[in-house]
């Protein structure tokens, strides 16, 4: 429920996780993967077959959701490692915010009640609501329904000034939309015509819920979306979104109540808790028109698309009638899911969504060992060091972009396991019995730690996913690259494993993530967080040719389960950076050796690599991913940046030109 960093919406580049669940099956040998037969042959005729075999073998693809992956294991140990506390939390809490997690977890389980209490969670929100009688009451509607996490008519959030990137300050950005783009209410095609009338349907059930009379249904439906179309012709669209810069324009607070004055904009602020003296508001447009908006449309008009956004906003939280309407719709028709969430994952998400941070500070207490930290950090820093000496040992890079590079490289910022401080656990006590109200407590708080960050520098950094979801990634407009404690796991880091499949695993992550800093669209980003092109014409034309011989590559690999090829276009960056992680992880790993592995030790690394990728996939698993997933299948993910790494062939006396060792002019090179 809290507004997303606006600045992540904008750049689409943060925290380009390489966590992704699903991936390939061992197709049929005709296929280009691997049959009965090519499981048992050698790493240098397919190295994820002899590697993978016995996971392949153990693992077939969940016919619910059309795939399985080790990653996607690792996704669901992390799930039930939260469940397990707060189970533990429940039944026997030992702490204020344990106890205040197991409350939640309770009420939220607690289907009877959730029955019982049918809408009375929203009611308070709704008769607030009821209560506009006049346009000067409709803005302060707008204030208190953002303090609890609801964000109505335009988005705001905290996040870092472009100017002074050491400071947060607030952004006013555009939202207030039931539909993510734009787009939909403007299109005239026939899909966009189909999706209109589905959501409006969605909005009536909503309205209905909410308690709109049936005389009044269609003229309360009729103002949701009026209301909502002029929002959207008034918003940018979603490609002009791209470049931070349209998302940021420092304005002086004591001007918005002159600029604005029916949206009430400082009294906004103080609402919100904001005492800064200058926000970003770009998109005046928007703003001038949600300011006609308030002073010229009819109160009742507003109260219906308040009371639609609330109901909306609370849907997955309420009971079975409100849930089913949201699935049918945001579940079904959005986000193309077959069936709705279990409880326990339904209640999960919601405690992540408005109160991750305390469960956070549980999760990292106890799955995050100091001595696994520590040879996560151990091998950051290796990372690290080996980043910094492949920008100087770099042969396509002019001296003007490795200075640039060496100098963002000084700046960027590696966390591991947390988040370096965590936010007053403030929270009025929750009780069990009213998983709704718990909700609007929660997601308060969540609101309120936000908003504490306006106006204060950066040291607190505000990680945009949760510790105790796996992810290792990379933060263009932080220059931040962080590892979650929940990544820090089999198979990423199997502390169990020998010390070099480390670097060939989380190494080759990190690797993955430090090289997106400064590789296709880094380049755009300078170590002072400007929009700036650091790279000359011929360093970008070098870039361009490696782009193009990993598509080569990657278009000759077939799609396991499928009869068409991987798109190496469409996987081209994913592809390259998995190549330079493992570059970057290989020197990594010589350099903390002295150089003196044997070749049963450097086979371990290429064995941590082979570790992270097994997937399997339905036919109709494989045709979604293909579709829109810029990472290839786990097989293409071993094999094919390993047949790029003369150190692979070395180490298992490949031949070259060989399906797992490219010959040398094929080889594509990006940080050796």
């Amino acid at each position: 429920m809290p507004a997303a960093r606006p600045l992540v919406i904008a750049l689409g580049l943060a925290l380009a996780t390489t966590l992704v669940a699903g991936g390939a099956d061992a197709a049929k040998k005709k296929h280009g993967s691997s049959s009965a037969k090519s499981t048992t042959s050698s790493a240098c005729s397919d190295y994820y077959a002899s590697v993978d075999k016995a996971w392949m073998d153990a693992n077939p693809a969940d016919p619910a959701t059309g795939e399985s992956s080790a990653l996607g294991q690792l996704n669901a140990l992390a799930r039930q490692q939260q469940i397990d506390l707060l189970n533990a939390a429940m039944q026997s809490p030992q702490t204020a915010n344990q106890k205040l997690l197991g409350d939640f977890w309770a009420s939220g389980l607690d289907e009877a009640s959730v029955e019982a209490n049918g809408a009375n969670p929203i009611a308070p929100l709704l008769k607030r609501i009821d209560g506009i009688r006049r346009d000067r009451d409709i803005a302060p509607a707008f204030a208190a329904l953002h303090q609890v996490g609801i964000p109505v008519a335009f988005d705001f959030a905290a996040d870092i000034d472009l100017a002074d990137p050491s400071r947060n300050i607030g952004y006013f950005t555009q939202g207030g939309l039931g539909l993510h783009d734009p787009a939909f209410y403007t299109r005239s095609d026939a899909d966009a015509r189909a999706l209109m009338a589905r959501y409006a349907d969605y909005v009536r059930k909503i309205l209905t819920l909410a308690g709109t009379k049936p005389e009044k249904l269609e003229a309360d439906a009729g103002a949701v979306i009026d209301i909502e179309a002029r929002i959207a012709q008034a918003s940018r669209p979603q490609q002009a979104m791209q470049d931070p810069r349209s998302n940021y324009a420092l304005v002086e607070v004591g001007g918005l109540k002159k600029q604005y004055p029916h949206l009430q904009l400082t009294d906004f602020l103080a609402a919100q808790g904001v005492n800064d003296t200058r926000v970003s508001l770009a998109n005046t447009q928007l703003f001038a028109q949600l300011d006609a908006m308030v002073d010229t449309l009819k109160p009742d008009a507003w109260k219906a698309y308040l009371r639609y956004q609330v109901g909306a906003a609370m849907a997955p939280y309420l009971s079975k009638a409100w849930r089913d309407v949201d699935f049918d719709f945001r579940g079904r028709v959005l986000r193309g899911e077959v069936a709705p969430r279990s409880r326990q994952q339904l209640v999960l998400d919601a405690i992540n969504q408005a109160g991750g941070p305390i469960l956070a500070s549980e999760y990292v207490a106890r799955y995050l060992p100091l001595a696994t930290r520590a040879r996560a950090e151990a091998v950051a820093d290796a990372m690290r060091d080996a980043m910094s000496g492949a920008i100087d040992g770099n042969t396509w890079m002019s001296a003007e972009a490795k200075a640039a590079a060496k100098a963002k490289l000084a700046g960027l910022k590696i966390e591991i396991g947390a988040p370096a401080h965590d936010p007053a656990f403030d929270v009025k006590p929750l009780g069990r019995g009213n998983f709704g109200d718990d909700m609007l407590i929660a997601s308060t708080w969540r609101h309120l730690v936000e908003m504490r960050r306006i106006g204060r520098n950066d040291g607190e950094r505000r990680w945009d996913v949760l510790p105790q979801q796996p992810s290792v990634g990379y933060d263009p407009m932080k220059n931040h690259l962080i590892v979650t404690a929940a990544a820090l796991q089999a198979p990423i880091l199997d502390m169990t494993a020998d010390p070099r499949e480390h670097y060939g695993a989380l190494g080759a992550l990190i690797g993955h993530e430090l090289t997106h800093a400064f590789d296709g669209k880094g380049h755009l980003v300078d170590a002072s967080f400007a929009m700036h092109d650091w790279w000359t014409p011929a360093d970008t034309a070098a870039w361009n040719a490696r782009t193009a011989q990993i598509v080569a590559q990657f278009n000759g690999y077939r799609y396991p389960e499928l009869s068409s090829n991987v798109n190496g276009g469409m996987t081209a960056t994913e592809n390259l950076a998995d190549l330079a992680g493992l570059e970057l992880a290989w020197n990594a790993l010589a350099k903390t050796q002295g150089g003196t592995l044997s070749s049963s030790e450097k086979q371990k690394f290429f064995a941590g690599w082979a570790k992270l990728w097994p997937q399997h996939l339905t036919a109709e698993g494989a045709a979604r991913l293909a579709a829109s997933d810029q990472h290839a299948p786990g097989m293409w993910r071993t094999n094919g940046p390993l047949a790029n790494l003369p150190a692979f062939g070395e180490s298992f006396k490949c031949k070259a030109g060989g399906s797992m060792q490219l010959s040398e002019s094929k080889q594509t090179k990006v940080w050796r």
